[in-house]
């Protein structure tokens, strides 16, 4: 087994020692080569299983998150901290969770109608639908012996009891060492019969576990075989490998109970790979993908956002086009809650962002992220003037005010800091100082006005939930986190040390509202807002006077006064 990093440069001699072609890699020069693919490969000929791990496993330019350097973890098997301390076996759960992404991957570009049909060609893989990879008989074995050891065992005894009947004792004597007890009393293990009869069961156990045996001592999986069929090891399972099937369809008829047909079916799809009779057999397996942002950018996405309303459109364009693009880029992470500062729904507007660890989004992702959201934002304004909404209770504009509601948006990030941590997502800020972008620096309530915070996300939590979660678990996930964005998002427009508004509010009815408006409406544009539970909102700026003069800023002080407005805090 070995495991490299994408974008990450190996000597060519490596990499032709694992793969057989250079399809996964760009060679610069003649002796060094640059991962250009995340995935498996697994080579029949090299006999060689092979992970291309996503960039966010690099800790810096040599080191990985594992602690060691990415050349260690080339050969990592042969490092001995992880060839010997059972602490690491989390790094095999790891590689199973991986695989299992792209498997997901592969099934949700088929299976749902979430990413545009021209994001299938960045997945690359010669597998079927219904094709099991070299990876997955793997699993099965293990998995299959783990589950049935007692039915295993207890057919194991039945076929030694068999044996005990009618026992020819000088043989056995003459033949057999036998185990002492603490009384001196002889055991014997291995009855010599007087009638021999074949074991029809034994041959197919020895095939099994001759196979779980190969896989255990290849790729380190720590099982505890201790049954005593006579395994086939070496230049003899070599040569089984390739001749298997038909050994095996010679018995095919002779198991009856569903453990022994279940053990039969692995032990087929097992030798189906192996078997070199046939001119057809693939000499390669793999699942790659080129550019991973988009698998991340999914995972995130099956986390986070809900199922959008397609029936909805504008001049043809539904929200859903908003968020694919026709050019396959999964752009956005959007989903319906609470707003910031009434009983109203506004929509949450995220981007994933795939880098390794530490960096940040450029200034180019940054605008285009305000570019998303004013995209959002336009598409439920048609709406509304064509006296429609997307649902019921959304609403990004106050017609009394003209004033706009507050737009979350975030950046989202994975990152890697505890290997072994697959069960916390710690989602947590990135930075705490957002993103801005506004026409008019001194108005919260603009359309321009926008805000984009910066979060990380635990990778490894990602990578488990997207194949391993169900639907209720990651409805739980969805509920938690989308509360924890709300209430940081408040928390930062409650300090005005962070946000620069400090907010202030007053109970009054839409006429109050619309008079105060009408008297005022040069002082207040883009500063207030009517909330549906009939509040009258004035953000204010801390360095108003610098953009209103001191006549301006005055008379915005002198207004709130004098209609008794109070501090608000949105919490």
């Amino acid at each position: 087994m070995k495991i490299l990093i994408e974008g990450e440069y190996y000597p060519t001699e490596k990499l032709t020692s694992v793969f057989d072609d250079p399809k996964f890699y760009n060679q610069n020069g003649k002796n060094v080569g640059q991962i250009i693919s995340v995935g498996y490969y697994h080579s029949f000929e090299k006999k060689e299983l092979v992970y291309m791990l996503p960039k966010v496993f690099m800790k810096d330019n040599q080191q990985t998150v594992f602690g060691i350097s990415k050349d260690d973890l080339f050969n990592f098997e042969n490092f001995e901290s992880f060839k010997h301390n059972e602490d690491y076996r989390w790094i095999r759960q790891l590689l199973v969770y991986f695989y299992n992404s792209l498997t997901e991957y592969k099934r949700r570009i088929k299976d749902t109608s979430i990413i545009e049909s021209s994001l299938a060609f960045e997945l690359n893989t010669n597998l079927g639908d219904l094709e099991y990879s070299y990876l997955d008989l793997l699993l099965s074995f293990a998995n299959f012996f783990k589950k049935n050891k007692n039915a295993i065992l207890y057919k194991y005894i039945e076929y030694k009891s068999n044996q005990v009947k009618k026992p020819k004792w000088d043989k056995t004597i003459r033949k057999s060492l036998p185990l002492l007890s603490s009384k001196n009393i002889p055991i014997y293990f291995e009855i010599k019969n007087k009638k021999k009869t074949i074991n029809t069961e034994e041959e197919l156990l020895t095939y099994f576990f001759s196979i779980l045996n190969h896989f255990n001592k290849e790729h380190l999986l720590h099982l505890k075989i201790d049954l005593n069929f006579t395994l086939i090891k070496g230049e003899k399972f070599e040569k089984l490998q390739r001749n298997g099937l038909s050994k095996l369809r010679r018995i095919k008829y002779r198991y009856f109970s569903d453990t022994l047909k279940r053990m039969y079916i692995l032990c087929e799809l097992y030798f189906s790979k192996t078997d070199t009779s046939s001119s057809k057999k693939k000499k390669e397996e793999f699942i790659s993908v080129k550019n991973y942002n988009i698998v991340f950018e999914d995972m995130i996405d099956k986390l986070f956002s809900d199922k959008l309303d397609e029936n909805k459109e504008v001049d043809n364009i539904s929200l859903d086009d908003l968020k694919y693009n026709n050019d396959g880029k999964v752009i956005d992470h959007i989903f319906n809650y609470d707003s910031l500062i009434d009983t109203s729904d506004i929509f949450y507007i995220g981007d994933s962002k795939y880098y390794k660890s530490g960096n940040e989004a450029d200034k180019l992702s940054k605008y285009k992220q305000f570019t998303y959201a004013k995209n959002v934002i336009q598409f439920n304004i048609d709406l509304l003037n064509n006296n429609d909404v997307y649902k019921e209770n959304i609403r990004y504009r106050d017609e009394i005010t003209e004033g706009y509601n507050l737009t979350p948006n975030f950046f989202i990030y994975g990152y890697i800091e505890d290997i072994r941590n697959f069960d916390e997502h710690n989602l947590e800020y990135k930075t705490e100082i957002p993103v801005k972008s506004f026409h008019f620096e001194n108005r919260l309530f603009d359309r321009d006005t926008l805000f984009v915070h910066q979060y990380k996300v635990n990778f490894l939590y990602v990578l488990k939930s997207y194949s391993n979660f169900g639907e209720n678990k990651i409805k739980e996930f969805r509920i938690r986190t989308k509360a924890e964005f709300r209430n940081q998002f408040i928390s930062f427009f409650d300090d005005c040390s962070k946000s620069g508004f400090k907010i202030y509010e007053k109970e009054m009815s839409k006429e109050d509202a619309e008079k105060i408006m009408t008297n005022n409406f040069r002082l207040l544009n883009g500063k207030c807002f009517y909330t549906t539970d009939q509040k009258f909102l004035i953000a204010k700026h801390e360095e108003n006077k610098k953009f209103e003069g001191d006549s301006g800023n005055d008379r915005l002080v002198e207004l709130i006064k004098r209609e008794l407005f109070t501090d608000k805090k949105l919490k």
